[in-house]
């Protein structure tokens, strides 16, 4: 919904700013409105309920001991980041950074990159609780792995078909089937997470692996994206470093076998 609506207004500046304008003043709009989220952000900390689980415990573990329980989980921190890396990777490059591909490298219209990321927030909206119901049928993991097979083999591909021949149609279709990708991933990628993270540090643990994943990965996307097109030439360049998100995650299911995720359960369950 936020991409959604950030297109939107996105579009809206567009349609009616010149480009002087949208310079000098116009790029402030996006976050003053931005802003106006603050209010409900308070209301939703005021009114979120613990899991029940949780509330079962007699006893909560203090800030110290949630650190320290995640200072010795470190394992289970760092293949929960490379789980999520193409989560984030795969965000932000399909909304974030398709106004500026779409702009900048493709030479394609402001008015259809906004477009085309309004379609691709839809198409996520639409795909998220649908991937999610299927992960809960046929497991989160094999739904986790089927997905990042297919972002290593058909990222890059999909990229250079588009760049071959810019057009706001193979725009669309390139980035839909990443939202496609996307929701998939996501879909069962959030559920997993806090499945495999004990009770007592689910939620700073699950905070620390997403907001790290993101903050290194995710959000570097764009800049990352400009850099290795710079420095090599080739437009379809992103389409590879979705592969190496899609790469860590594979190493990740490798390493987080069900017998090692028990193991780290029962550790700090046991350290509580």
């Amino acid at each position: 919904m936020a991409v959604m609506f950030a297109s939107v207004l996105g579009l809206g500046l567009t349609m009616r700013l010149t480009g002087d304008q949208m310079t000098h003043w116009g790029w402030r709009v996006p976050l003053l409105v931005g802003c106006a989220i603050i209010p409900l952000l308070f209301l939703l900390l005021r009114s979120l309920k613990e899991t029940p689980e949780f509330l079962e415990r007699k006893r909560r573990p203090s800030r110290r001991e949630i650190l320290r329980t995640l200072a010795r989980s470190w394992r289970l921190v760092v293949l929960g980041t490379l789980l999520t890396i193409m989560n984030t990777v795969s965000f932000y490059m399909i909304t974030a950074y398709t106004p500026t591909f779409g702009g900048a490298v493709l030479h394609l219209a402001a008015r259809d990159n906004m477009i085309v990321t309004l379609c691709v927030g839809a198409s996520n909206f639409f795909w998220l609780p649908i991937m999610g119901a299927v992960s809960d049928r046929i497991g989160r993991r094999p739904m986790l792995a089927a997905v990042s097979m297919l972002a290593l083999l058909t990222a890059y591909p999909a990229l250079l078909w588009l760049v071959n021949a810019p057009s706001f149609s193979r725009l669309m279709a390139v980035e839909l089937w990443l939202s496609f990708l996307f929701a998939s991933y996501n879909g069962a990628l959030i559920v997993f997470l806090t499945e495999i993270m004990p009770a007592d540090v689910r939620t700073a643990g699950f905070s620390l692996v997403h907001s790290s994943a993101t903050a290194i990965f995710g959000e570097f996307t764009p800049a990352i994206s400009t850099y290795l097109i710079h420095a090599t030439g080739n437009r379809a360049i992103p389409g590879l470093w979705l592969s190496f998100a899609a790469v860590c995650r594979l190493i990740a299911t490798a390493l987080l076998s069900s017998s090692r995720v028990a193991q780290f359960s029962a550790m700090h369950n046991r350290a509580t």
